[in-house]
């Protein structure tokens, strides 16, 4: 089955432009921070693109002489990126939609809001979009200074791109606890491609799907990073979520991923809660040579301060005997209300060998050979070019889950890459529930597989 179309709206090199003061002796260098400038953070903007969620970033300051070429501004990577499937692309295109980029004065939060309500608009910037020009191909929108619509002349510096970006469309039938089926969706049309088996083992005894623990570090010892992956065993008395595993099956019924939790969840002592300094961790495994492979790591625990936002980090393992990880994801996600797990590598800028434009922002497609072990190289992926790789859908946790997972084509090249995502995809979604606060109770399914490891 084709990917599903999708075209991504970029926005990047942001700086903002103050009036010079009167006051200067001296004319400062093309990118010298403004004087009045003592922290990056104190001008932000909300960038807006019709009914689409803001998203929002810091401002830095520069001080330019007269001349607003595009050179006269500091590099700055991404600062929004908004995808558009095909359906909202299609009715956005009747709209004439413009995207928006407000500046405000004062600090942005750890969140996604205004803190203490001191922060002032101060102007805004709006760019119309034609969306069907990149459809074929990337173009850019704009790139360069403009005014944002104060007579005492700040400006803005902002370059907007958008290009097409398809993507395989994986959906869970159910929640991942539930071993439901995954279907590749395109438009109207859903074709089951894999199978999943979830299930919660006793540490004492192997999975008939997964090699045991100790049959993975003899298998790997020459790695360095093993030990830290697999972690000591828990008192079997404390209260912990551990062993829960799920395996992706391809339709012939081969496994073809898994994702398995090798450090339990279990909560800091004196609290109910899994916190940073003891995360839980899953492996996300692909089969090789007639065993498992480490390809991902990925640990999870409950922000501090609050038992609503699910913080993660997920590194790619190199495949060879080096220690170096690639940390690729790295944030939070509400528990309660649920969010979207993402890996999306646009965030450098270097200027396009195209003489058509004169910004990038590293987006540019990777192609691997095509074999499935190019892609487990890809621990590797801060020396190629990056851009979108995948994201996946999280509902609250007392929601029922079907994560919808969105892979860039580019980083597919054969069923397992595919499956390792799925994979991943699931290990997120549970690690909602495995760091769920003690005091609660577990949603059913898991409870019963619980129940039935303890027999």
């Amino acid at each position: 089955m084709d990917p599903c179309p999708f075209l991504r709206v970029l926005v990047g090199n942001l700086s903002l432009k103050l009036p010079r003061p009167s006051s200067s002796a001296a004319a400062p260098s093309a990118s010298a921070v403004h004087p009045s400038s003592s922290s990056s953070s104190s001008f932000f903007c909300k960038i807006k693109l019709s009914n689409l969620p803001p998203q929002h970033a810091t401002l830095p300051l520069v001080s330019s002489p007269e001349d607003d070429s595009p050179g006269g501004h500091p590099s700055q990577p991404l600062a929004a990126s908004f995808s558009l499937p095909k359906p909202l692309l299609e009715k956005l295109a009747l709209q004439n939609p413009t995207l928006r980029v407000e500046v405000y004065r004062g600090r942005l939060g750890s969140g996604c809001g205004l803190v203490g309500g001191g922060s002032k608009l101060i102007g805004k910037v709006c760019v119309p979009l034609d969306l069907r020009r990149a459809e074929p191909r990337a173009v850019s929108v704009h790139n360069g200074w403009v005014d944002i619509g104060r007579k005492s002349g700040e400006k803005l510096h902002v370059s907007v791109r958008a290009e097409p970006d398809p993507r395989f469309v994986f959906e869970y039938e159910k929640e991942p606890e539930c071993s439901p089926q995954v279907f590749q969706v395109q438009g109207s049309v859903k074709q089951p491609v894999f199978t999943c088996n979830f299930s919660c083992r006793n540490n004492n005894v192997g999975d008939r799907n997964l090699r045991s623990r100790s049959s993975l570090s003899e298998t790997s010892t020459s790695r360095s990073w093993i030990p830290s992956l697999v972690g000591n065993d828990k008192d079997p008395h404390s209260k912990e979520r551990k062993g829960w595993s799920i395996t992706i099956h391809d339709l012939s019924g081969s496994p073809v991923a898994a994702a398995s939790m090798v450090t339990p969840f279990v909560p800091s002592p004196g609290s109910d809660r899994v916190s940073r300094s003891n995360p839980g961790a899953w492996l996300i495994l692909r089969p090789g040579h007639g065993t498992w492979s480490p390809w991902g790591r990925l640990e999870a625990w409950l922000e501090h301060g609050s038992s609503e936002m699910l913080s993660y980090r997920f590194e790619l393992l190199p495949d060879t005997t080096a220690s170096t990880t690639a940390t690729v994801a790295d944030s939070s996600i509400s528990i309660k209300t649920g969010g979207k797990f993402t890996i999306d590598l646009t965030t450098s800028v270097s200027p396009m060998s195209s003489p058509s434009s004169s910004m990038d922002f590293g987006s540019g497609s990777w192609s691997g050979s095509g074999s499935g072990s190019d892609f487990v190289g890809l621990g590797l992926w801060p020396s190629v070019p990056g851009g979108f790789v995948m994201s996946s859908t999280m509902q609250g946790v007392d929601r029922a889950s079907k994560p919808q997972v969105e892979v860039g084509v580019q980083h597919v090249t054969c069923t397992e890459d595919a499956a390792a995502f799925v994979a991943l995809a699931a290990a997120v979604d549970l690690s909602m529930d495995a760091c769920k606060l003690f005091s609660q109770k577990l949603r059913t399914e898991l409870r019963q597989q619980s129940q039935e490891c303890a027999i």
